[in-house]
């Protein structure tokens, strides 16, 4: 029998507690559903199984992951699911709910975590004034909003939210745009390399900085409200915390970088050691009563981003964070989500609908008049703002933690600013898709090719390095072209790296950085070796280093800006036929988004050949090349022939040129074929007494003859074969092959002959003439 103390004033509530951590199994009459552990595999499994499902049925309609992942933690809740009272009894009983909450607050602390390790504080320096205007008038506007709407209607609000703190709060929340917030949904959206997205990268990076000083306000008026010395303590112990991470935690993590090889991992112990410092820091951070997830947000902010650390960091914990550990931070969430208390509590509620209406629209306006002042297009301003207005992962961690410090009611309070949050975001993204696209620039009218660019001009190549092998072949390829004083050849060498453990993209001008980055042994290998080139060839080659790090879906955007400023003909891409190698992944990629979207003509080089892999001097040495050109009619085969050309002018090279025909001109397009004898006739008496210059001709009825007179040259006597891709080609030409193709950035015929089918050493060149605005195909948007 239980005896009450029956002086005792509390409520008083019995209930069973099961020791048991495991079932021996439901064929011996037990419930699995009753032992902890066996109630959270099904949790995890539920809601895992929940928000993927949830996320595929939205993706049509471009709703970000966040807006998906938090409506598959409602379902679970008792707006949904939890309505039955079974449900939520057998699966989110007070064990179920209380390891559903721990392990979300853990996926939020190692959420923020990464996305610290990710930022990049230098961005708060290279801001400049258009960015920090439009931060702070975006957050000071919607801050000064808020509070006047609140003391208006300060009789109204609940006890709790009355107070001067909470009304701090609230108007702070509405003003800041959260840096992880932010970053996942412009990855996602492919916007992080564009114009727009690197401004709106830049703007969060200020207004987190202002934000972190309004929550650390916020926190000290709480700790202030039961006694005045509770809250400058706070602020001691607090800048003391922070001061600690900064100065001895940043120089711990300069250390352990110092002391990691040069192209090495991160030694096993530290990676450890770091992630245990994530949870140690989040205690420190809940002991002195700040929001828990605070000191793992300043750890990753002392961590130094990118390679070595932090990309090591990201690597190792991204994929399970996101995927194991935030499903239940969203059902967390979720578990606190009713939407049918609302009606209950409308009256209640409705001043703080307003307090927050008035904020987004603050924000929402002063963003966009802000970024419009300042001369940016208005189509641009409103994308932006609406860019600043996204709301998530940050947000609804500070409403659980106002709902523990009963700023908030736990269900209706809660549920107004998650509902509104989650609305907001899901209605501005897919406007920023359509309002934006950043392809747009690249979209010109004025001809930037090979075949129109004047005899005696400059020539402008942008070319593409993934890795120090295409060194080589660029070279090589330059060295063909026949650069001369007359007619000399400008290269924007752009070296691709892959962002790896930052969220920021980078563009990097070398000649302008030379000091910031010269020592960096990946870069100064590659230009190295193109300096050295540049200084024998004189003032017949100019060669301009620059390198992108960014994300490999918005790597062309780099590409393309660099041509479409320095008003490139030609976009030099190399290819990897290996599948399994990850350059070949990325160039893939690559390749597809610049064929969709380039403002210049683009070629793609397969290097086969023996000397691909032989040092980059060998490839100064000169000697006798034998090229093939492959003309079976269209833009892009006229763009190669007008590249042949140039390099015809180069006394070493020997050129074969042969143009295949259809029977009687078959299905003959006559514009096409009118602008094709136009071209080879030009080139055939301006090559005519040129010894080492062949021109040929074809008739073939088929892809079959087609492949047969191209396998009939096939003797080992070329060092490269050159042809278009595939516009304007007669479909008769290629009848019967269209299926054969597996890699269509080459085109068919271009497929073929680099294949191991086709047995050459020679590399293969492929062209694709400039399309112009309004002829462009859609890209697939899950490519580009």
């Amino acid at each position: 029998m239980v005896k009450i103390d029956p002086k005792a004033r509390d409520l008083v509530s019995c209930r069973t507690t099961v020791n048991k951590h495991r079932s021996i199994g439901i064929f011996y009459g037990e419930n699995p559903l009753q032992t902890p552990f066996s109630l959270l595999l099904l949790e995890m499994s539920l809601v895992i199984l929940l928000s993927r499902l949830v996320r595929f049925l939205l993706k049509p309609l471009r709703q970000p992951r966040v807006v998906s992942d938090v409506i598959g933690g409602i379902i679970v809740g008792p707006t949904v699911l939890g309505r039955s009272r079974t449900f939520a009894r057998k699966m989110f009983s007070d064990e179920g709910s209380f390891l559903v909450h721990n392990l979300g607050v853990l996926g939020f602390i190692y959420f923020l975590f990464i996305s610290g390790v990710k930022m990049d504080l230098s961005m708060l320096k290279g801001s400049g004034r258009k960015h920090v205007m439009i931060a702070v008038c975006g957050a000071i506007t919607p801050l000064v909003s808020v509070t006047l709407v609140a003391l208006l209607f300060r009789t109204r609000l609940d006890h709790e939210l009355e107070k001067g703190s909470s009304i701090w709060g609230v108007a702070a929340s509405m003003s800041i745009t959260a840096f992880p917030v932010l970053y996942p949904i412009l990855r996602e959206q492919n916007l992080l390399s564009s114009e727009i997205g690197r401004m709106a990268l830049s703007v969060s990076i200020i207004t987190d900085a202002l934000g972190i000083t309004f929550v650390i306000a916020f926190e000290a008026a709480k700790q202030g409200e039961s006694r005045s010395k509770a809250a400058l303590w706070h602020l001691v112990s607090l800048f003391g915390l922070i001061g600690f991470t900064t100065t001895v935690v940043r120089r711990a993590m300069t250390w352990v970088i110092r002391r990691t090889p040069e192209g090495k991992p991160v030694a096993q112990v530290y990676i450890i050691f770091i992630l245990l410092g994530v949870m140690v820091m989040a205690f420190l951070s809940d002991f002195l009563g700040a929001a828990i997830a605070n000191g793992p947000l300043w750890l990753g902010l002392a961590i130094p981003d990118g390679p070595p650390l932090g990309s090591t960091i990201v690597d190792k914990c991204e994929t399970i964070m996101m995927e194991l550990f935030m499903p239940f931070a969203y059902a967390s969430v979720g578990l606190y989500v009713d939407l049918f208390s609302l009606s209950d509590y409308w009256s209640a509620l409705s001043p703080l609908f307003i307090m927050v209406i008035t904020g987004f629209a603050a924000k929402l306006l002063s963003t966009l008049l802000t970024a419009h002042f300042l001369e940016m297009p208005f189509r641009d301003s409103l994308t932006l703002s609406l860019i600043m207005s996204f709301r998530g992962q940050v947000e609804y961690l500070l409403y659980l933690h106002w709902v523990d410090l009963k700023v908030l009611s736990p269900l209706p309070g809660f549920t107004l600013m998650v509902l509104l949050s989650t609305v907001l975001t899901a209605v501005a993204t897919p406007l920023v898709s359509t309002l934006y696209n950043p392809t747009r620039p690249y979209m010109v009218n004025k001809r930037r090719t090979i075949q129109h660019t004047a005899p005696n001009a400059e020539l402008h190549l942008v070319a593409c390095i993934h890795d120090q092998e295409n060194v080589a072949w660029l070279i090589n390829l330059l060295e063909v072209s026949n650069p001369t004083l007359s007619s000399p050849v400008v290269v924007y060498a752009l070296r691709l790296v892959e962002l790896l453990g930052r969220a920021s993209p980078i563009f990097i001008d070398h000649e302008k950085h030379e000091k910031q980055y010269g020592e960096n042994t990946s870069y100064a290998t590659v230009h190295s070796a193109l300096k050295l080139y540049q200084e024998t060839r004189g003032d017949c080659v100019r060669i301009h280093p620059f390198t992108a790090v960014s994300p490999r879906r918005s790597m062309y955007q780099d590409i393309c800006e660099l041509a479409l400023v320095n008003k490139a003909s030609l976009i030099i891409l190399p290819f990897h036929a290996e599948g399994i190698d990850i350059n070949g992944n990325i160039s893939h990629m690559v390749n597809s988004c610049i064929l969709a979207h380039a403002p210049c003509s683009v070629a793609i080089l397969v290097d086969k050949g023996p000397q691909r892999n032989q040092c980059v001097t060998r490839s100064f040495r000169a000697s006798s090349r034998h090229f093939a050109v492959l003309f079976l009619g269209g833009a892009d085969a006229r763009e190669a022939l007008a590249y042949a050309d140039r390099m015809a002018g180069n006394p070493d090279v020997s050129l074969t040129v042969v143009r295949f025909l259809t029977e009687n001109y078959e299905r003959d397009d006559g514009l096409e074929k009118k602008l094709d004898d136009g071209l080879v006739t030009w080139f055939w008496v301006k090559n005519e007494a040129n010894e080492q210059v062949i021109y040929k001709e074809v008739v073939v009825r088929n892809g079959e003859e087609t492949v047969s007179a191209i396998q009939a040259m096939n003797n080992d006597a070329y060092d490269l074969w050159i042809m278009g891709r595939k516009h304007g080609i007669n479909p008769v030409l290629l009848e019967g092959l269209s299926n054969w193709s597996e890699n269509q950035e080459l085109g068919v015929i271009g497929d073929y002959i680099a294949s191991m089918d086709f047995s050459s050493t020679a590399s293969v060149l492929v062209l694709q003439q400039q399309v112009l605005r309004g002829q462009r195909m859609p890209a697939s948007h899950s490519i580009c």
